[in-house]
């Protein structure tokens, strides 16, 4: 360990290089109004690595002794700043007492390397004292607290006045040290110290739980999760819910004194540096060529941009034969529309819900699945075993303090929520996911905390119809769910085994012949089928880049089928209300977007009506649906398309709607 004559050392080329590389946030810092606030200041790794190899090391090696000479050195690197403000600028900055380095890692060697960034599950005894990084999902969140942190203390013998830390593995508790510390010459050896008066500093202090993602483990290993003290400028900045990548020093705490339990301690990281990951999606990386291969792939189907599109839609679930409906579904529910919000701050939610009801063995929980794949954040249950609050969230009682602990919902903010044997799940439960849905928000109130978190997730839902479907009855009675619930998906599917042995014979041949296409398969030759990766890489290219605008005449034909579908509704009146609309064009503006373009034209506002009208128990326009189970992938899907979209408009004109 290093002297602190020896830490001291640091402290001039610390501020130097502050000076060189950050005065626009100190010039900042220096003209904010409150002096009483903890500011921070924050510096690049990479650029410390470059400008200073020795002072890098020596943060990495020993973060406690020199994060603390490194926010010394802020607070001087200001002070020189504020002097060259007033002597140059003319201007009068105000001095702040409190500034603190945060140090962003990202970019930088510790990134790389498995022994400075390893997973939640893999954090050991040898990451002690080091500086480190984890990544992982917040799953709960304590309240913002207020301790005493360094004080001052005065030897009554010597008069020598220095400053005590307290120890946060002993839950922030002053240790005074045994002996005088002076370095004089002759030791002092006093033993008693007293506190000096008001110059105790008083530090925001929150506690929080990150658990690492359950996509990047195994099949039947349990997530692990970490405590995360944050403390002044940084609490408060995420919430449950959040993926977030934090960098700072491993430590330990004392567990809470329990009962016939063993005190142990439990690993802990003082965060440093929290960088939410939310809206980032770095994960999937796209290259410039990649972007060309996809331009390249729409121009070859610049004259039957159709069989481009199903070319795409085979690489879903390729192992199922056919459903080329459901396949549609699941492609435009995963892109996903435009969020809109209106002049009131009113938001309508860009995000589609789809469910699957179906009988057994029709595949159902294999686009599940898939759909988990191909998105970058997923989270998957079951309707039997998640109740309301493994859902939502749950309040959960740690040290005498209650705290909210994210449920499934929100732990998939951002991302799919796959629930599996919907029908399993009580009553009481599937209400809960109403407001989850539509407004994309959970209001909670429980053991004393109100407060509301943020679920803009994608649900997927499967289910099994209640008993035999009759398809002479809506689609309330034939899967007990509820109208209100059901008018919140944007498309329902109905996959019914009407034991055809014409299909048996086609899906039997298929699946025995899996194994050969898989070993001839080309991985590079988008045009027949697109391996999961290019699919991974497209949807997030496509959601990202592309906000589709509505042409008038596809508001014209949206607006029309849905005046048809509200005067023609009678089965179908829990699907026919205003959210019918708004699924429309989420579904249109999908649809746009998969065609790789920024404008909702004709053949997208058709192919949106043709999913609702998939979804439909009695259709309004399209009489021959037909099974959604049994929809296959046509030789020529723009020449069929011609014949669907002439049979749509000539309905819509006849009714004089459009």
């Amino acid at each position: 360990m290093e002297s602190p004559t020896q830490t001291a050392d640091y402290i001039e080329p610390m501020t130097e290089f502050l000076v060189k590389h950050y005065s626009d946030q100190l010039r900042e810092i220096s003209l904010s109004s409150d002096p009483k606030l903890h500011y921070p200041l924050f510096l690049e790794y990479a650029e410390l690595v470059d400008d200073n190899p020795s002072l890098a090391r020596q943060v990495f090696s020993n973060p406690e002794h020199y994060l603390r000479q490194f926010d010394d050195s802020a607070i001087l690197a200001h002070k020189i700043a504020l002097e060259h403000m007033k002597k140059f600028e003319k201007k009068i900055g105000i001095e702040k007492r409190f500034i603190h380095v945060r140090i962003n890692t990202s970019g930088s060697p510790l990134e790389r390397s498995p022994e400075t960034f390893p997973s939640i599950g893999r954090v050991r005894v040898k990451h002690r004292g080091i500086l480190m990084m984890l990544k992982g999902t917040v799953i709960r969140s304590g309240a913002v607290k207020m301790y005493e942190g360094e004080k001052m203390y005065r030897c009554r013998k010597c008069k020598h006045m220095f400053p005590i830390f307290p120890e946060l593995e002993s839950i922030n508790s002053i240790v005074k040290p045994p002996f005088c510390p002076s370095q004089r010459s002759k030791a002092c050896e006093g033993t008693n110290f007293d506190p000096v008066d008001d110059t105790v500093t008083r530090h925001d202090y929150q506690e929080i739980k990150i658990q690492e993602n359950t996509q990047v483990l195994g099949v039947g290993v349990i997530p692990r999760s970490i405590l995360v003290v944050l403390k002044d400028d940084l609490v408060d900045n995420v919430k449950a819910g959040d993926d977030v990548v934090v960098s700072g020093i491993l430590t330990s705490k004392w567990s809470h004194d329990l009962k016939d339990v063993r005190c142990d301690l439990e690993p802990m990281l003082i965060a440093n540096h929290v960088r939410r990951t939310n809206e980032l999606k770095s994960e999937i990386d796209i290259s410039d060529d990649l972007i060309e291969k996809f331009k390249n792939f729409w121009s070859h189907f610049k004259d039957t941009p159709l069989k481009g599109r199903n070319a795409i839609l085979r690489g879903i679930c390729p192992q199922v034969f056919g459903l080329f409906t459901v396949k549609l579904a699941v492609a435009l529910t995963l892109i996903g529309g435009v969020q809109h919000v209106d002049a009131s701050g009113t938001k309508v939610r860009g995000e589609s819900h789809l469910l699957l009801i179906g009988d057994p063995g029709t595949g159902k929980s294999q686009f599940l699945k898939f759909a988990a794949k191909l998105s970058n954040k997923a989270v998957i249950t079951t309707g039997l075993g998640s109740t309301s609050a493994g859902l939502t969230v749950t309040a959960v009682k740690d040290g005498g303090e209650w705290m909210l602990e994210a449920g499934a919902l929100v732990l998939a903010d951002g991302g799919l929520c796959c629930i599996d044997e919907f029908d399993s799940m009580r009553e009481h439960d599937r209400a809960t996911i109403h407001e989850a849905m539509e407004q994309q928000s959970i209001s909670v109130a429980k053991a004393g905390l109100v407060t509301t978190l943020s679920t803009k997730t994608i649900v997927f839902g499967a289910t099994n119809p209640k008993g035999q479907y009759d398809p002479d009855q809506s689609l309330s009675v034939n899967t007990a769910l509820s109208g209100p619930l059901l008018s919140r998906f944007d498309i329902v599917l109905v996959l019914l085994d009407t034991k055809n042995p014409e299909w048996d014979a086609v899906v039997s041949s298929h699946i025995l012949a899996e194994v050969q296409i898989e070993q001839g398969r080309e991985v590079d030759d988008l045009t027949t089928i697109w391996p999961l990766p290019m699919l991974q890489r497209y949807i997030q290219f496509v959601k990202k880049n592309f906000r589709p605008v509505l042409s008038k005449e596809a508001e014209e034909i949206i607006s029309s089928y849905y005046r048809l579908q509200r005067r023609s509704s009678t089965h179908n009146a829990a699907r026919t209300t205003v959210r019918m609309l708004e699924s429309l064009i989420r579904l249109a503006q999908a649809h746009a977007r998969l065609m790789f373009r920024n404008e909702v034209t004709r053949l997208d506002a058709i192919t949106a009506i043709l999913c609702i009208e998939s979804s439909m128990t009695i259709s309004a326009i399209v009489d021959s649906m037909g099974n959604a189970l049994h929809s296959n992938f046509s030789e020529e899907p723009d020449q069929e398309y011609v014949k669907q979209e002439k049979i749509i408009l000539g309905k819509l004109r006849r009714d004089d709607i459009y």
